[in-house]
């Protein structure tokens, strides 16, 4: 499996993201879809509204986010397998929005399709 790396959707687009999968549920703020230049917008790998809006980005609460995300993903596995297929032919970077570049969910995806 090539490596899987995420980085914010704003960040500057660079030839070695490979295949690039927004993991957000809503679209960023301020980006256009035209700019965002995303292979993918996986919606359903998000985590769901309430956990989104329970977690809030709050640090504290980010060991707790991480466990029930994770159990979310147990249900996920058709989503999970299509990830981990892209990468095993390519790189894929996994995008999200939120400023806090240690506590956000794609840190706890990219564990999970690695593990």
């Amino acid at each position: 499996m090539e490596k899987i790396g995420i980085k914010r959707i704003y960040d500057e687009v660079d030839g070695k993201d490979g295949y690039r999968i927004l993991v957000d549920r809503i679209w960023p703020r301020g980006l256009k879809k035209e700019d965002a230049q995303v292979d993918e917008w996986n919606k359903d790998i998000a985590p769901s509204t309430e956990l989104r809006k329970w977690f809030g980005h709050e640090p504290k609460k980010y060991g707790d986010f991480s466990k029930k995300y994770r159990k979310e993903l147990d249900s996920k596995s058709e989503e999970l397998e299509q990830i981990r297929n892209v990468a095993k032919r390519q790189k894929v970077t996994l995008l999200y929005a939120a400023k806090d570049k240690k506590h956000n969910q794609a840190l706890v995806l990219q564990e999970v399709l690695e593990s």
